[in-house]
């Protein structure tokens, strides 16, 4: 069932959560251990990314009318209640999830591409914007935003990704990205890989570091982010922003807030504005892979993003950034930590994190599929296992609660992982315990000043 909305449900501000946090967030840092600066993210960084990217008191930030009205094309987003869903598993819960796959390019990237591309145009000189993409919704997504904007576009895509994923390549190079596998031999970072294992399946800490390698090197190119950095997650926060207005307008306070969590931009876009209303003992779930447990498994530690140390010193959960996930079918969850807003949550005890193998979430998204007639991408499957074990625990404990959800992308470019799902060639991954180790003994040491 569609829940009624309103183009007034489009906000016309982000959501800056930092003001509102009872803790501190660690400063990022530069190589050095001293605290970023403007001057240190300027060669590869728009410049109102950076004021919004270190921007700690303000707690809403216009959203440009340039933006909003290219956000006005497809936004506010629709939610649903999965009543049929509800039925076949025979829950007094009731769930309910936003659709992000109304967007252009299919997902909720959109949302920081439109602004990362407006921003760039301000800057005087810069002409393009090159960006990492895993699966290639973030790849898509900058590129459409570029096309309107009238910037060029490269992509690194994660190498795994795109040999498996090859619509969502095609559709990036039809948008006039030009798209780069990872690792290559375009890069000094590429070719360091390639020479330590020519087979690489690449990951996106790698395709990173080729992609900042680039950027720092030409005056005309700033590097775009597509989750982790504090900006990124600020713009996504137009999903709760609406979410609230529309569960209000269903009488529906949420009990339950779940969202998949790779970088940790959907998750936090989801949540933040929602956070005020913890008191509430909202129980808020970020759902990880089991191939790439960050906040499970992983340290929280200053460590870089991408995988040869070009980016900033950000503190997170993290596996370790020469850590490299198993290519598994949702790859854009194959990511070796998560935001340090995220991370931050975590550690102060004011989320929950919960890891599912692929298998496991391949068959919560057939069950869903089954039920609603909509198939889940791989990556948002993960939220749907969580969705339907709070689900049968509502039935168990003959509780009813409102469990709320997000749907942060279609499934237009992953219909084979659910063939062989069904063909049963999909295989989980066997543990990693002592990769995760090596990668975390190579964490870079901090100086303390």
């Amino acid at each position: 069932m569609r829940i009624a909305q309103d183009s007034k449900d489009l906000p016309g501000k982000w959501y800056n959560i930092i003001p509102d946090l009872d803790f501190d967030i660690p400063l990022p840092m530069g190589s050095s251990g001293y605290p970023l600066s403007y001057h240190d993210l300027e060669p590869v960084a728009s410049s109102a990314l950076i004021d919004q990217e270190l921007e700690r008191n303000i707690q809403e930030v216009s959203i440009p009318r340039e933006v909003a009205a290219i956000y006005s094309d497809w936004r506010p987003t629709p939610l649903y209640r999965a009543e049929k869903l509800e039925q076949s598993l025979g829950t007094p819960a009731h769930i309910f999830y936003k659709y992000e796959g109304v967007s252009p390019s299919g997902g909720h990237e959109m949302n920081t591409a439109v602004p990362q591309a407006y921003y760039a145009t301000l800057d005087e000189g810069v002409k393009r914007l090159v960006t990492a993409t895993a699966n290639g919704e973030w790849g898509i997504s900058l590129a459409i935003a570029c096309n309107y904007f009238g910037i060029q576009c490269k992509i690194y895509m994660v190498r795994s990704s795109y040999d498996q994923k090859v619509h969502g390549r095609y559709a990036m190079e039809m948008l006039g990205a030009e798209v780069v596998p990872s690792p290559s031999d375009k890069t000094g970072a590429g070719k360091k890989i390639l020479s330590q294992d020519s087979n690489s399946p690449g990951s996106l800490g790698i395709a990173l570091s080729e992609a900042f390698e680039e950027a720092r090197s030409r005056d005309d190119t700033k590097f775009s982010w597509g989750t982790v950095m504090n900006h990124v997650l600020l713009h996504q926060t137009v999903i709760g922003l609406e979410a609230r207005l529309q569960l209000r307008r269903a009488d529906a306070k949420p009990d339950i807030i779940i969202s998949s969590v790779g970088g940790g931009s959907a998750f936090g876009g989801l949540i933040f504005p929602f956070y005020k209303e913890r008191d509430q003992e909202i129980k808020m779930i970020a759902v990880e892979t089991a191939a790439a447990p960050s906040l499970s498994n992983g340290r929280y530690a200053y460590d870089y993003g991408d995988a040869e140390g070009l980016s900033p010193l950000l503190k997170m959960y993290t596996l370790g950034h020469s850590f490299v996930p198993p290519g598994i079918r949702a790859g854009g969850l194959r990511y070796h930590g998560i935001s340090p807003l995220i991370s931050a949550l975590y550690r102060e005890k004011q989320i929950e994190a919960r890891s599912y193998t692929q298998r496991q979430v391949i068959a919560a998204a057939t069950d869903f599929a089954r039920a609603e007639g909509m198939i889940p991408s791989p990556e948002c499957s993960y939220a749907v296992r969580a969705v339907l074990d709070e689900a049968l625990d509502c039935k168990q404990k003959k509780k009813s609660k409102n469990i709320f959800f997000l749907m942060d992308a279609s499934s237009n470019f992953d219909l084979a992982a659910f063939r062989d799902f069904v063909d049963e060639v999909v295989e989980d991954q066997p543990s990693l315990d002592k990769e995760v180790q090596t990668a975390l003994s190579q964490l870079p040491e901090v100086p303390a000043h």
